[in-house]
């Protein structure tokens, strides 16, 4: 029981640090953006700065969700394992099920979104207008890292179904 407790609170812990990560970058691409359009307002850099700006953001309310939900998290599951197995059947298996068909969606988005900052940076590489190629460039970088953080929340979320089934075996 020891080792089962053990392993919720690290995997909720992994995931609370994972949302440490997701407040950082967030808030640096918040500010970056916000540098971009008050200070710097160079088109290039004005186009960079609404894909930094919106993703920038959602990381910000996504990560501090995250953060802020965990200890609840380790707590119910924790309680749960205690006294009531069955839950885990009903209730925690299901969610972590729809997580893992939630990131196959947010995967493909994100692999779309990638392609889409491609082909912008490549389709105004030559031209004159900057805004285009800047607004690729920060769709490009934060893509990326969503698709990153993504994958790697992905496989602790399959870990974690592992972990949940074989306890109700």
């Amino acid at each position: 029981m020891n080792i089962s407790l053990d392993f919720v609170t690290n995997y909720f812990t992994e995931e609370k640090i994972e949302s440490l990560f997701f407040i950082i970058i967030g808030s640096i691409t918040v500010l970056l953006a916000l540098i971009f359009l008050l200070i710097i307002k160079y088109s290039f850099f004005k186009g960079m700065a609404i894909p930094l700006l919106l993703l920038g953001t959602i990381q910000l309310i996504i990560g501090s969700k995250i953060y802020q939900r965990t200890p609840i998290d380790i707590v119910r599951v924790e309680q749960t394992i205690k006294t009531n197995t069955h839950d885990l059947q009903t209730i925690e298996i299901p969610r972590i099920e729809t997580l893992l068909k939630n990131f196959v969606i947010y995967k493909w988005v994100e692999i779309c979104l990638i392609l889409t900052s491609i082909i912008l940076i490549l389709g105004f590489y030559k031209s004159p207008q900057t805004f285009w190629k800047g607004f690729g460039l920060g769709l490009l970088i934060q893509t990326c890292l969503l698709l990153y953080l993504n994958v790697m929340a992905e496989q602790r979320a399959e870990t974690y179904l592992h972990f949940l089934l074989q306890l109700v075996l």
